[in-house]
């Protein structure tokens, strides 16, 4: 096996339509100044296509599909099997960046290459084969409508291999469709369908040809020790490690951020049929996880009808349970079944379907879903992905319905991309990091609600500091998805150090509030500072990693604002600004809008156009 020291600083730049390809090369700046991953995807991105931004349709020929690695892969650091997928949404029209744990990056990292470019598409289906020599092009036809689990079954993948590939929701360019690698999923914001849009069935890398080791072991080894004891150590991940994400069902009945019943309650007692700890007892839970997995949220486990199945991670029990009224977790492991089949993705199909049933029960819209019967969510989660009968339009998304029938108030997204659930009226600076992320509403821009609801580190029903923590998250979470390593090792990372982790909780709520800033440095990330400057040998502080997410987070807020964005947009559904009761106790509605006008200030956000300045811009070093 071949040894590479740090990176190969290698992309794979492939042209589907005339079936060429060639070798884009990394400047040593560009990897130092974003890292790898998601900053260097979105610098390749904006480098290629700065001046046709706007104009590009999200499933025409122009627009790019990049899928980039992050520096720690194969390295064996912990949760580091990961890969981002990069791309212009055709749900939002804006920049979407998703991270995936499957199998597809390593092969392909261990292949030579940090990462794919694929532009063009195809005249007809075709799988995409790579390895150290470069890229094969073969007919799929054969694979055309397979679901993504047959799929990779049909490319009879060797030890040596792994894939991306798509389910009839890409082929159908459903907006939400996702990307699959194993049993993992880059699944927001319609990936799948510029996929499809591309006529690419499959990307299949076979690699283990080369070995990554970084260019200072023994600072690696140092960092590798600190970031496992971290990581094993913690409450959240134990958390996680013992119940998957489900744990995060009992937090939510608690704090009241469980959404019922398309967001307008807050409270079921039939949610503690879906906690984590209720799903472990019922169907004998294992861990099946990503490789090099520390977390181990990933859990299978027996359902009563013989199949074993991956358990649905939190999001998907939310919207696929209380979200529509239903409290049976076996129905949810099989519409999760048939949604990862298919190939699309489930908060935005759950946020949609919940949508519709309010929007018929309101009699603006006919549908054939009800809150009060779920007997037909199995035959709509197929016709969405096959654009047939009502899945046809279901298959928009929320916010376009929402603008054809009416109902604005009630379509729970941000952006145009549907949100997880967490109810921020439980939360108000996880409201704020939905209305503001540049992907729209993602929980995982800054993910508020661990700090606010799980960890107690902050006052949840306060606005002072969230503007603060929102932008802080944002730098330090964008840069580890740029190494890349999962965001739940960021728990740990961020919480274990002594001054957070034994500090009394009211102290530290008073500090995060009135001192945010100084609160901040009592946190210590420089575990992904020095994994990276151990790697690479490019040297990393924890203010040079900080300043390199703040860099990748603000020329992506550039590009979507080349692409359309408008300040406006930075907000959140009505349901959540106007409509404070609820059934759980306590009446409370998200001032979103102060918040907001702080987080500009923060930013340095032109209030008229919503991005940063030419001048902020130039002293980031973004002027290509």
């Amino acid at each position: 096996m071949k040894e590479i020291q740090g990176t190969s600083n290698r992309y794979l730049n492939i042209n589907l339509t005339d079936r060429t390809w060639d070798v884009y090369r990394v400047a040593p700046e560009d990897l130092k100044n974003y890292l790898g991953g998601k900053g260097l995807g979105l610098r390749i991105f904006y480098e290629r296509l700065k001046d046709r931004l706007k104009e590009i349709d999200p499933l025409g020929g122009d627009n790019l599909l990049i899928f980039s690695n992050g520096v720690l892969l194969s390295t064996g650091a912990p949760c580091s099997a990961r890969f981002e997928v990069l791309t212009k949404s055709p749900l939002t029209g804006l920049m979407v960046c998703s991270s995936c744990g499957g199998p597809f990056g390593e092969a392909s990292k261990t292949a030579g290459w940090d990462g794919v470019i694929i532009s063009g598409k195809a005249d007809a289906p075709v799988t995409l084969r790579i390895d150290p020599d470069g890229a094969r092009f073969e007919e799929a036809e054969n694979l055309w409508g397979r679901g993504t689990k047959e799929t990779q079954e049909m490319l009879n993948l060797g030890p040596k291999e792994g894939a991306a590939v798509i389910g009839p929701a890409g082929e159908n360019r459903v907006l939400y469709a996702n990307v699959c690698s194993g049993h993992r999923f880059a699944g927001r914001g319609g990936i799948g369908a510029v996929m499809g849009a591309k006529n690419l069935k499959a990307v299949v890398a076979r690699g283990r040809e080369y070995r990554y080791s970084p260019l200072k072991q023994k600072r690696f080894n140092r960092t590798l020790r600190r970031a496992k004891k971290h990581i094993m150590r913690n409450e959240l991940t134990k958390g996680y490690r013992d119940y998957g994400t489900n744990a995060n069902v009992s937090y939510g009945i608690v704090k009241g951020y469980v959404p019922v019943r398309n967001f307008r309650d807050r409270y079921n007692p039939g949610t503690v049929a879906l906690t984590g700890e209720a799903m472990a007892e019922r169907y004998k839970t294992r861990h099946s996880t990503c490789n090099y997995c520390s977390v181990l949220c990933g859990h299978r486990g027996h359902y009563p009808d013989g199949v074993i199945r991956q358990i649905p991670e939190y999001e998907t029990i939310g919207l696929f349970g209380c979200n529509i009224e239903n409290y049976d977790p076996d129905k949810i492991g099989q519409w999760n079944d048939i949604m990862n089949d298919m190939g699309m993705d489930t908060i935005s199909a759950g946020g949609t379907i919940a949508w519709a049933m309010e929007a018929g029960e309101k009699g603006i819209r006919k549908t054939s879903l009800s809150f009060d019967d779920h007997a037909n969510i199995s035959g709509i989660l197929e016709d969405i992905a096959l654009r047939r009968g009502e899945g046809a339009e279901l298959a928009e998304g929320s916010m376009r319905l929402s603008e054809k029938y009416g109902g604005k108030e009630f379509a729970i997204h941000a952006k145009g991309l549907e949100i997880a659930a967490y109810d921020p009226r439980a939360s108000w600076g996880h409201g704020l990091s939905y209305a503001v992320h540049n992907k729209g509403g993602c929980h995982l821009g800054s993910y508020l609600v661990s700090l606010e609801c799980m960890l107690d580190y902050m006052p949840a029903h306060s606005t002072m500091g969230k503007a603060e923590w929102v932008a802080f998250c944002e730098d330090v979470f964008t840069g580890v998805n740029s190494l890349q390593t999962c965001l739940f090792t960021a728990f740990s990372i961020l919480t274990e150090p002594p001054v957070p982790k034994y500090m009394p909780r009211f102290i530290l709520k008073i500090a995060t509030s009135v001192m945010p800033r100084m609160s901040q440095m009592l946190m210590d990330w420089s575990v992904y500072s020095s994994f990276f400057w151990a790697i690479t040998g490019i040297r990393c502080t924890k203010g040079n990693f900080k300043r390199a997410g703040e860099r990748i987070n603000k020329l992506e807020r550039h590009m979507n604002v080349c692409m359309g964005m408008k300040p406006e947009q930075d907000t959140l559904p009505d349901r959540f600004t106007k409509e404070a009761a609820t059934k759980f106790p306590g009446e409370s509605v998200v001032p979103i809008d102060k918040m907001v006008k702080r987080y500009y200030k923060i930013r340095g956000y032109d209030p008229v156009t919503g991005g940063p300045s030419e001048k902020e811009l130039r002293a980031l070093g973004i002027n290509f």
